[in-house]
């Protein structure tokens, strides 16, 4: 008796081992070429082992990126399973249908633990749609080794007059040395995420209360002609090529004094396998003008899962899986503390092993915490994002102005005849679409 039981049980564990096989997935997943995601793409395989399912990985160039998940979720064309999508999608999308919710993905998950601001900006009518794999604000990198060389001291809350002033002291091409680095390629992720901040501490805004653009009021012609003179004096040449990522090569190589980008840069270029000067840098605050209304951009990197998707269920085992307290300690046990994503979980910022590696993070943690996408202007605004609108027309129209202001500091056009050309688009778009009236 025993024995016939024995092989039952053997039996019925091998039908279930073949069950499991014949059920394995292969998934599709979207996401973007920044470091983080390639640390998760590395780190998958733990996860293929663990649940017998595979990963499909289409990893992206920023612009592409959302180029394509753009046309793919607009058309329902069911190519991918999980999406990496950003704070301005993710509301927008799930209102709209088109985002599997993700608010079932056990207790143990533990959504409270996930920073505030960032859980609200995925969420809509109490809904959650996406699950935040790191989040960011800006701030202020510097070469600390050449401030003291220069007899510089970069202050607490630098104004943009004293980063143009430092940039021009610190700038010594013939040593390929660049005062200060920026995004110049164009994109509404790209250049605009920066640009945008510097219209909005310099007084301005993308619309009046009315929604009628303000891209030729004097705080843009002010921001866009600072931005051109000191990326054109003090950066490095090709600017216009040059988004996050080229930024950061050139930044952890040495060849810039400052760079104004996202907090999530920290853990890259404080980490001595990734950046010749981690040992060399300090940060501080997101330089302002006239407001400090807007100076930090607020983001977040996001797993989501598209409604088109026909394997929901193993999708939301890895978005889990992904975006969990256990993976931040694999990434900081296989990769070092400082690589950890930064800006999604409570727990990570009370780590001993990240605080000791992080330096960074209580101004990272800060700077998140106090982005204000809900007062993102001197003036009055009928929208909510500090770089972004957020309304569908939002990438054509970001896009475009990104090209326009890649146009102005590459020469090609000046800087009003950018401006107007931006201002009379979006007038047409905007009229187009029904918000003038």
């Amino acid at each position: 008796m025993r024995c016939l039981i024995r092989i039952l049980s053997s039996s019925v564990v091998g039908l279930g081992l073949l069950t499991g096989l014949a059920h394995a997935e292969e998934i599709t997943i979207a996401t973007v070429n920044n470091s983080d995601m390639i640390i998760m793409q590395k780190l998958s395989g733990e996860w293929e082992k663990e649940t017998g399912n595979k990963i499909n990985w289409v990893i992206l160039e920023e612009n592409v990126l959302r180029e394509r998940v753009t046309t793919d979720i607009a058309t329902k064309g069911g190519q991918f399973d999980i999406l990496t999508i950003g704070a301005y999608e993710t509301p927008i999308w799930g209102k709209q249908g088109w985002l599997t919710s993700v608010d079932d993905l056990g207790q143990d998950y533990d959504y409270d633990d996930l920073l505030d601001p960032v859980r609200k900006g995925l969420t809509v009518d109490g809904k959650l749609y996406a699950v935040p794999f790191y989040a960011e604000s800006s701030f202020t990198l510097y070469r600390t080794d050449l401030f003291k060389a220069a007899g510089l001291e970069m202050p607490a809350h630098p104004t943009y007059d004293q980063i143009k002033e430092f940039a021009a002291k610190l700038t010594d091409k013939s040593k390929q040395q660049y005062g200060i680095c920026l995004r110049g390629k164009p994109g509404w992720g790209e250049n605009m995420t920066f640009f945008g901040t510097m219209v909005n501490t310099y007084g301005g805004r993308w619309f009046d209360m009315n929604w009628k653009p303000q891209l030729t009021t004097e705080p843009w012609k002010k921001a866009l002609t600072d931005y051109v003179e000191m990326l054109s004096k003090y950066g490095p040449p090709g600017a216009t090529s040059n988004g996050f990522n080229e930024n950061q090569a050139v930044f952890a190589t040495g060849h810039c004094a400052m760079w104004i980008d996202a907090t999530s840069a920290a853990g890259r270029v404080y980490d001595p396998k990734q950046s010749q000067v981690a040992d060399k840098i300090g940060f501080t605050a997101a330089p302002v003008d006239v407001t400090p209304n807007g100076s930090s951009w607020a983001w977040s990197w996001d797993l989501a899962i598209p409604a088109s998707s026909k394997k929901v269920d193993v999708a939301k085992s890895f978005i889990k899986w992904a975006t969990s307290k256990d993976y931040v300690k694999k990434v900081g046990e296989s990769e070092g503390w400082v690589a950890v994503p930064p800006g999604t979980r409570k727990s990570t910022y009370a780590l001993p092993e990240y605080q000791k590696a992080a330096p960074f993070a209580p101004a990272v943690l800060t700077a998140i915490l106090t982005a204000d996408p809900a007062h993102p202007t001197k003036d009055p605004v009928p929208y909510v994002g500090v770089t972004f609108a957020p309304i569908p027309e939002w990438q054509a129209i970001g896009t475009y102005v990104g090209q326009q202001v890649a146009a102005a500091l590459s020469g090609q056009t000046k800087v009003d005849d950018a401006l107007e050309a931006s201002q009379q688009k979006i007038e047409r778009d905007m009229t187009r679409a029904g918000y003038i009236k």
